[in-house]
């Protein structure tokens, strides 16, 4: 027995000093994208929306179009962002609050205004949300209507058919669009909690639209809803949203997904429970806005100036 005893005792000694490995760590050291957590930034960024007035007489006010799978919190995002700029809980676009949604809640092309301060004012620029991408080829928005209103031949109001694109009889329908009718800038909504979850044949979509603005050279911003729900960490404590090493790892993941580069990609956590604004939410939602309006103003600067240049130049070439 003392024999036996003597022999396994190492494989004894050796279980009994064994550690249970560690977690890694969820954080990082510091946050990876600087944000200055105050409500000084906060009415900076709200003082800024305010103030801007787009660069052009040939356009007063920039059309942002959401595109995304069903149930992503486009309509939401859109309340959230009017909720940031009023002060108080607006929810001017419709939005179903249903737990796994099968079909899209929103069935038009609606273009939302948002109020200023000033009875009958509005901010300079409009969003344009439009029915949910399904699967497949017969539910949801069509791919050919999404590419027809970036070039802006589709009129508010217009119903979606699953089943076939605009007919260039339809009243709806432009035939020759304008610079202030076209989108000016693409936003991708997609949920951070079911990135890895999204069918295929909706990236497919997704992608085949992007890559249509691209070619207009419309430019492309991915805002990324739902964070609360993917890290349990940001859903304690958002002011962790850029240390978090799961929201980093579900933004590359869109980067990857859609071919959109990091800096051009925002988490955002919209407003769906809360009556009352929060701080911390709205900045995530002013530092997405700041940047879409800039993208967008300086493609609208860039599409006047270019066609000025040119057509002064056949005038001197005669």
């Amino acid at each position: 027995m003392d024999q036996l005893d003597q022999l396994f005792r190492p494989f004894f000694n050796l279980n009994q000093h064994e550690q249970p490995t560690p977690k890694p760590d969820p954080e990082f050291d510091r946050q990876w994208r600087p944000v200055a957590w105050s409500e000084d930034n906060k009415h900076l960024m709200l003082r800024k929306l305010k103030d801007f007035q787009p660069g052009t007489a040939e356009v007063h006010e920039l059309k942002i179009l959401l595109h995304g799978p069903i149930g992503a919190g486009k309509s939401s995002l859109i309340n959230s962002i009017n909720t940031v700029l009023q002060g108080y809980n607006a929810a001017g676009a419709l939005a179903d609050s249903s737990a796994g949604q099968s079909q899209s809640f929103t069935l038009k092309l609606k273009f939302h205004k948002l109020k200023k301060a000033g009875p009958g004012t509005f901010y300079p620029f409009v969003f344009a949300d439009i029915m949910g991408l399904e699967p497949e080829e017969s539910n949801g928005v069509q791919t050919e209507d999404m590419i027809q209103i970036l070039q802006g031949r589709i009129k508010d109001g217009y119903t979606f058919n699953p089943v076939k694109p605009i007919d260039k009889g339809d009243p709806k329908y432009i035939s020759n669009p304008s610079l202030k009718d076209k989108v000016h800038c693409l936003v991708s909504v997609l949920p951070a909690d079911r990135i890895s979850l999204i069918s295929h044949n909706v990236i497919k979509k997704m992608r085949a639209v992007r890559e249509k603005a691209r070619d207009l050279g419309i430019p492309q911003v991915v805002v990324m809803s739902m964070v609360d729900k993917a890290c349990p960490l940001v859903k304690e404590n958002l002011r962790k949203i850029y240390t978090s090493k799961k929201i980093k790892e579900k933004m590359e993941e869109c980067s990857h997904k859609l071919g959109v580069p990091m800096n051009c990609i925002f988490p955002v956590l919209n407003y769906h429970e809360q009556v009352t604004n929060d701080t911390d939410m709205d900045l995530l939602i002013l530092m997405a806005m700041t940047d879409i309006i800039r993208f967008a103003s300086h493609y609208v600067e860039d599409q006047v100036y270019n066609v000025n240049d040119y057509v002064e130049n056949q005038v001197y070439r005669e």
